[in-house]
């Protein structure tokens, strides 16, 4: 695994983490009974961003280690998730066509 897949590989799990976690423990105007007229009741209060930021970043780091590791130690590879196989017995997934007779 490259650097630049590692890194997007780190991104959207960490984004993925984090749409997941902002809806913990999230308190609403209308949970607090502080409903500012002209907003929803759902609207939020107090958020905690920061902190549930700091908490997505050590799980995204967590799971990143887990699943970059799976690749590089060849747990997980390419050829694993070639349903129709396309990519042909050898090392090119255009063996099959170059071999043809």
């Amino acid at each position: 695994m490259g650097i630049a897949s590692a890194i997007v590989l780190y991104m959207v799990l960490w984004f993925l983490t984090f749409l997941i976690v902002i809806p913990i423990r999230i308190q609403t105007q209308g949970d607090l009974n502080k409903i500012v007229p002209g907003t929803h009741a759902g609207s939020p209060e107090h958020h905690n961003l920061k902190k549930k930021a700091v908490i997505t970043t050590a799980v995204a780091a967590a799971l990143w280690g887990i699943i970059g590791g799976g690749i590089i130690m060849g747990v997980v590879s390419v050829r694993d998730i070639d349903m129709f196989d396309r990519m042909g017995p050898g090392g090119s997934m255009w063996y099959s066509e170059s071999n043809k007779e």
